[in-house]
């Protein structure tokens, strides 16, 4: 929900992490506007957890500076840490609690008071009220996930970060955690999402960053990214391998084991392209029309970054 300070949710200046030689972060500036729905995208190693990590105060920048809410990741800790809900990759749990207790706990730990009824909240939000009594370690991996998500926003965080929530898990919790993230988006919480489910990011994020060897290499709407793109592709599949003509191969965007892609603006297009390749001695075995999506986006800044 949103606070009376106007300014962004967060604020990102220069923040380089450096381990040795290996260099995480390697100046990142970002904002992340308060009731934004914002993707943090990018490869294994691109720094997305090293920058979730910063910013939730447990590894401290080597330069630069985070602010949440306005508050300081550093110098104003406890007040950036009440703004913010973290939900990690790993399935970090207490094994000796139930899962109300952990709740309690959790709500113990930022000072909240009276709880019961958020806690209650979550707990059917997130289809666990049948599990409220169970001790954490008879959970199922997916059931512990929730547990995860619910310990992120029992205290009403403004901002809440979900580093690859639905790694691993089934569809039910998918549907039933998007449902729940996008009523709190809905509300006013500033969502920042990482994933590798393109599909959920170009669904849920209104605005995206990549980032690429702790670098920021695209940081624009959605849409704008997919307009970097071809507003369409011809994607064929063909008996055996050809020798491309340069006009075919100013428009290839993917070729994969016999199967290539070419983009293009009209449907006009797709006859003379056919053509080529006739001429060019494919013997063509499937085709199909795809429309842009964020994966071909994110594979084609990839490659140029």
């Amino acid at each position: 929900m949103r606070s009376g300070d106007d300014g962004p949710a967060i604020r990102v200046q220069g923040a380089v992490k450096q381990y040795g030689s290996l260099q995480a972060l390697a100046g990142v500036d970002l904002e992340i506007a308060q009731g934004e729905f914002f993707g943090l995208l990018g490869p294994n190693g691109a720094g997305k957890t090293t920058l979730i990590s910063a910013l939730a105060g447990l590894t401290r920048l080597s330069a630069g500076r985070i602010a949440v809410m306005g508050q300081d990741v550093v110098d104003d800790y406890r007040e950036a840490r009440r703004m913010l809900g973290v939900v990690p990759q790993e399935l970090v749990f207490d094994p000796f609690f139930t899962v109300r207790e952990v709740l309690r706990i959790q709500s113990g730990y930022f000072g909240v008071k009276n709880n019961e009824p958020w806690i209650s909240e979550l707990l059917e939000n997130l289809d666990l009220t049948s599990k409220a009594d169970a001790n954490m370690r008879t959970l199922s991996g997916g059931m512990k996930r929730r547990v995860l998500v619910a310990q992120a926003l029992v205290h009403k965080p403004p901002v809440i970060v979900l580093d690859e929530p639905t790694a691993g898990v089934d569809v039910e919790l998918r549907q039933t955690l998007w449902k729940f993230i996008q009523k709190l988006n809905a509300a006013g919480h500033t969502i920042v999402l990482t994933t590798h489910y393109l599909e959920e990011a170009e669904a849920l994020c209104t605005r995206i960053a990549m980032l690429k060897a702790g670098r920021v290499i695209a940081l624009d709407t959605t849409a704008n990214i997919l307009r970097h793109v071809s507003s369409h592709a011809l994607k064929v599949r063909i008996a055996e391998s050809i020798t491309l003509p340069d006009a075919l191969r100013e428009k290839l965007v993917r070729d994969e084991a016999g199967e290539l892609s070419f983009s293009f603006e009209r449907y006009d297009d797709v006859e003379t392209l056919l053509a080529t390749l006739r001429a060019a001695g494919a013997i063509l075995q499937d085709v199909e029309i795809t429309k842009p999506d964020l994966e071909q986006a994110f594979i084609g800044m990839m490659s140029k970054a």
